[in-house]
């Protein structure tokens, strides 16, 4: 009798065992995000934006190792790849290698923005100007009162937190919408980068946004929503389809490049640079990307609720204005919401 209850428990004990490897292994193989790229902007020989006391490469760099930290002990099942760990310099195109030879799902590129001082000029006063006209006998002496300026400059005022996606339409009118856009670009990350006129380019990018457009807008919206929660000034999810962004265009899955702050506004740059602001932003980085690990993993929803899915009203949160007769424009900027001024 006892032989048979041990030989029962042994059993159900196998066979408990069994279904729970087989389980684990069926959620790590059906889970859409086994692998996160995370990329820190700059590095070596390319500093980035400066600020009073520090580099954008520095801050990036020190962020990306935090954001790996959590995900690797919060999202275990998910394998973490850092394009850099230490003080190095990459171009765009070697990023792109990395992430796509990792076979990355998510491409997490991680920046710090910069603004450009404001210029001012004051009229001081006039001064008298003497020039001649005409000539031999003709010669005049003239005068005339020209105005005097006094010229300043001033720190920009610009802050707030920005996430970017590719936008693979090109057109003039597309153009036309992004040239009044604040974004720090240094010469690096724009050397060497292919031609985005050229045939390979264009129908890399009209793949890019069939396949990855979406989910990217999905994930930069869930970034700026927990961005807002911890009390900073989102400027947004906004698109850029010129220098500096072929980084998202290159990467072959959904990527999104966060401006985590202006290093040119003071008090950024401080909170940016100290341990608590630091692990703030990290954390409401990691809790949007488990987000959005949660939603990719959710069942398929069926046709009518793919329908509303697909409503830019259900997915997004804050955004550039839109653009006439631009769908992908239009798309991202459904949910346009004005934000109180924060950190």
């Amino acid at each position: 009798m006892q032989k048979k209850v041990l030989s029962l428990a042994l059993t159900l004990l196998f066979s408990a065992l069994f279904v729970h490897i087989s389980y684990t292994q069926t959620g790590k193989s059906t889970s859409r995000i086994k692998t996160i790229i995370i990329d820190a902007g700059h590095g070596g020989s390319d500093a980035g934006a400066r600020g009073k006391f520090s580099t954008e490469a520095q801050i990036t760099l020190e962020l990306a190792l935090k954001l790996e930290e959590i995900l690797k002990s919060e999202m275990s099942d998910t394998r973490i790849v850092m394009t850099r760990r230490t003080d190095i310099f990459h171009n765009v195109r070697e990023k792109a290698k990395i992430a796509n030879s990792e076979n990355g799902d998510l491409f997490i590129c991680i920046h710090v923005n910069a603004a450009p001082p404001r210029q001012h000029k004051e009229l001081v006063r006039y001064k008298t100007v003497t020039y001649y006209t005409g000539k031999g006998k003709n010669r005049k002496k003239r005068t005339r009162k020209e105005p005097v300026y006094r010229y300043w400059s001033t720190p920009n005022p610009a802050h707030g937190t920005s996430t970017y996606v590719f936008a693979a339409d090109r057109g003039d009118e597309k153009a036309s919408g992004i040239q009044n856009d604040v974004r720090f670009e240094s010469e690096a990350e724009v050397e060497d980068v292919p031609d985005p006129e050229s045939p390979e380019a264009i129908i890399k990018a009209r793949l890019w946004t069939q396949k990855f457009f979406r989910n990217s807008i999905r994930l930069g919206s869930m970034i700026e929503t927990e961005f807002d929660k911890i009390g900073r000034k989102s400027l947004g999810v906004l698109q850029r389809n010129h220098k500096g962004i072929w980084v998202l265009q290159a990467t072959n899955m959904p990527a999104v490049l966060i401006e985590t702050g202006f290093i040119t506004d003071a008090e950024e740059e401080e909170y940016l640079n100290s341990e608590s602001g630091q692990k703030e932003m990290v954390r409401a980085m990691a809790d949007a990307i488990k987000n959005y690990k949660t939603v990719m993993d959710s069942p398929r929803p069926s046709a009518t609720d793919s329908a509303v899915e697909t409503s830019p009203a259900t997915s997004l949160n804050k955004t550039v204005p839109p653009q006439k007769n631009n769908s992908q424009q239009k798309q991202v900027a459904a949910l346009t919401s004005s934000s109180s001024k924060k950190r």
